[in-house]
């Protein structure tokens, strides 16, 4: 992987908000049409994740990488790049409960990197949905 690009993707926690939006497009559960959104991306454990967030609510681009684990992440941010990426689920719950930890450590930062209220709380995070990304 070209060294800007996974620059890029290899976000520290003094990154900053702009620094952690990308899109993705996912191919639709039902329609198997390209279906693009903004989304941020995180790093926990040196790996790339995405994660819906509060409150736990169905959301299609989990669904539709659940349907079809193969996306694009879209580098769009300084470094402009389309990236071919996997989605896996993380459903074991100590895993889960390790990586929102750090997800939920990075967020209440005193810079304030997302737009996240603070301080958040690990237990409004346990019901999110949670994919790691890989890069083949």
């Amino acid at each position: 992987m070209d060294p800007a690009i996974r620059a890029a993707i290899e976000i520290t926690p003094a990154a900053g908000t702009r620094d952690r939006i990308v899109d993705i497009t996912t191919t639709g559960r039902r329609t198997g049409r390209p279906r693009r959104i903004e989304i941020f991306f995180y790093r926990a454990a040196g790996r790339t994740y995405l994660c819906s967030g509060t409150s736990g609510r169905p959301t299609s681009w989990y669904a539709n990488l659940l349907a079809h684990p193969d996306f694009t992440f879209h580098l769009k941010q300084g470094i402009r790049s389309d990236i071919r990426a996997r989605a896996v689920p993380v459903t074991d719950q100590e895993e889960r409960r390790r990586i929102l930890t750090e997800i939920v450590t990075d967020l209440n930062q005193p810079h304030n990197p997302g737009t996240i209220t603070q301080p958040t709380h690990l237990r409004d995070w346990l019901d999110s949905r949670l994919v790691r990304v890989t890069f083949p």
